[in-house]
């Protein structure tokens, strides 16, 4: 597996992530999987030479999280979590408690990564006066190693509330949606993250349009109509066909992977599964060389003026 310095935390973390929410959420969220069929997931991962796990107090994964990294070397494990926040602002207080919780289900005295979740911009100055001090006190007495921050991508297309955070340069870490599909945060918050030396999460590398064909055709004709791309660049029965006409991809899920891996700017990619088989295709996929420049070049062009979708 391949690892990456995670900017100024200094962290070595593996590229490929195991994303505890997303639309599985280990297989939780729909209950297709029990709690320890979850945690020999998580298990498998590990043992592949992931050592990057993200969870969230809503994803309500964590103690599975814990009852997997309970089971091997926590130092030589990451592991990152949030507290949520909602439309309605928390008190200094909530958060402490969020944080006191959390650790109590991952079962673990410490948090490498402890994120806002889902910080919108209108709250973004309340945040920042009364809330991330707070943080920064609970760092101090080794309850969390570095801040972190995310967005709320589909509410924030444009990535404005983090690029505020980079400017005010508050967090360690922050999480940006980023895919293929809509590559926006390479020039909003990709580019002063890495002058910064800010760690980066992506989120979003893979989401429906970009697993479901006929999603992903409906997704094309929506963007060709609000003028976003050009119908001449692709083959709209088959619009990323030629990723896989070459067999430079495997499928456009591992495709979609590999773009985001080799972005610059770019770290951690997290990836979510309840699937063993799954999670060994996207193990595969991370394990794979760089796309063809010209795949990526194309890539670019096509989606070039995207701003409108997450790929959700």
């Amino acid at each position: 597996m391949q690892t990456c310095i995670l900017g100024k935390t200094g962290l070595r973390a593996s590229v490929m992530g195991i994303g505890a929410g997303g639309p599985s959420r280990l297989g939780q969220r729909d209950h297709i999987r029990s709690e320890s069929e979850s945690t020999e997931l998580v298990l498998r991962a590990l043992d592949a030479g992931v050592n990057f796990i993200d969870t969230a107090e809503g994803y309500r994964t964590e103690t599975i999280v814990g009852a997997a990294v309970a089971q091997r070397d926590r130092s030589q494990i990451i592991i990152s979590t949030k507290k949520s926040l909602g439309r309605e602002n928390i008190s200094r207080e909530a958060l402490r408690e969020g944080l006191h919780q959390s650790l109590r289900r991952l079962g673990v005295d410490t948090v490498d990564i402890y994120h806002l979740h889902g910080l919108r911009l209108e709250q973004y100055d309340y945040y920042s006066r009364e809330i991330v001090p707070e943080l920064q006190d609970l760092s101090r007495q080794g309850h969390i190693r570095f801040i972190g921050v995310t967005e709320h991508w589909n509410d924030d297309l444009a990535h404005k509330m983090l690029q505020r955070a980079l400017a005010d340069d508050l967090f360690d870490v922050i999480m940006v949606g980023f895919n293929l599909l809509n590559q926006g945060a390479r020039e909003t918050v990709l580019r002063a993250a890495m002058k910064k030396n800010i760690g980066v999460l992506i989120m979003f590398a893979l989401r429906r349009a970009l697993s479901q064909p006929d999603a992903l055709r409906t997704t094309m004709q929506t963007l060709i109509k609000r003028g976003e791309i050009d119908a001449r660049d692709f083959d709209l029965d088959d619009p990323l066909g030629f990723l896989m006409a070459d067999g430079s991809a495997v499928s456009l899920q591992d495709a979609a992977y590999r773009f985001c891996r080799d972005e610059a700017g770019a770290h951690v990619i997290l990836s979510g599964t309840g699937n063993p088989r799954h999670l060994d295709a996207n193990l595969a996929s991370f394990a794979r060389p760089p796309l063809p420049p010209r795949h990526v070049e194309r890539l670019r062009h096509i989606f070039r003026h995207v701003a409108s979708v997450t790929g959700q």
